[in-house]
């Protein structure tokens, strides 16, 4: 081993890396996203250091990211059509391939459906062709335990980068778990929010460079915000009527289609003078002042009408 390059694979599960990064990005104290470039130099290192040979004989030779994906319309009237394209260039730039399989609606909700036994089926037979030295799994579900007994059949090591956290969202306590049995099955089992929450670790590069910079985060960040266009009418400051356009609940935002016409409105939840953001019914009419930032109009002191004219 210590005479030839180690060949890693690194396959993303996709659902799972989003809502780490939303989680460093919105309820860390980082408040950064997680960076592709920063996450592939750390697995690099580690593996290395796992294998105990030298960094400089750690190579990435592929990268795979799966996920599920909205059709154009429902990623237009959700606002993500921008978002996406903007991660989709992230994964490009670092030279990851790109897996998507059509979002299921079912009862109102959107839902994945045969992602997961996808990856697992790429990993198996990429695995088998190519006999990577070390899979890197990006994931904290336990269904890919067979995936990673058929990895060591082949002679592939597997090396797990999983997140424990929880937060509080709309009163409600959400919570992320890595399986347990994935994490006893995997070779190298890396628990990252221990690793990055570590107090000796705070001021280790090679952390730190796990998030992507704040001065770089708006042309690289997985989930930008759309840019909302300047209107001809639109004067900063004013205040304005609207209706709501659509809620972004997992990530703590929303539109609003403003009263005359122009383009949807962006506020983020912290702007909400009254009740929260799952409160708001469907069309709920608000009133606003749209104010110009670097990122566009967004929309600041958002209340809804009703509770205006009812005197509260």
């Amino acid at each position: 081993m210590s005479q030839r390059i180690c060949r890693i694979a690194v396959f993303y599960d996709g659902t799972y890396f989003s809502k780490v990064s939303n989680y460093y990005a919105f309820q860390h104290e980082r408040q950064a996203r997680i960076s592709i470039k920063g996450l592939h130099e750390f697995i690099s290192a580690e593996v290395a250091r796992s294998e105990g040979i030298d960094a400089r004989q750690c190579q990435i030779v592929d990268a795979s990211y799966f996920r599920g994906r909205l059709s154009a319309q429902q990623a237009f009237d959700q606002n993500k059509l921008y978002s996406e394209r903007v991660f989709e260039d992230v994964l490009m730039r670092a030279d990851i391939t790109l897996y998507q399989t059509p979002v299921v609606t079912q009862d109102g909700k959107h839902q994945e459906k045969g992602i997961d036994v996808w990856l697992a089926l790429e990993a198996y037979e990429m695995a088998s062709l190519k006999r990577y030295d070390v899979c890197v799994l990006i994931t904290g579900d336990g269904d890919f335990v067979p995936l990673v007994r058929k990895l060591n059949t082949l002679g592939s090591r597997v090396m797990l980068l999983g997140w424990d956290f929880e937060y509080e969202r709309e009163g409600k306590q959400v919570t992320t778990r890595v399986a347990t049995g994935l994490i006893e099955h995997v070779n190298y089992p890396v628990m990252m929010d221990k690793l990055i929450d570590a107090r000796e670790r705070r001021t280790d590069p090679m952390v730190n460079n796990l998030f992507i910079p704040k001065t770089a985060e708006p042309q690289a960040r997985p989930s930008v915000i759309p840019v909302v266009a300047v209107t001809t009418d639109a004067q900063d400051g004013q205040e304005r009527e609207g209706t709501l356009h659509s809620l972004v609940l997992d990530k703590g935002f929303g539109f609003i289609r403003p009263a005359g016409g122009g383009d949807n409105v962006f506020f983020h939840k912290s702007e909400l003078t009254i009740g929260a953001l799952a409160d708001l019914p469907a069309q709920a009419p608000l009133r606003f002042t749209l104010v110009k930032t670097d990122r566009g109009l967004v929309a600041r002191n958002v209340r809804p009408i009703q509770d205006l004219q009812g005197g509260v």
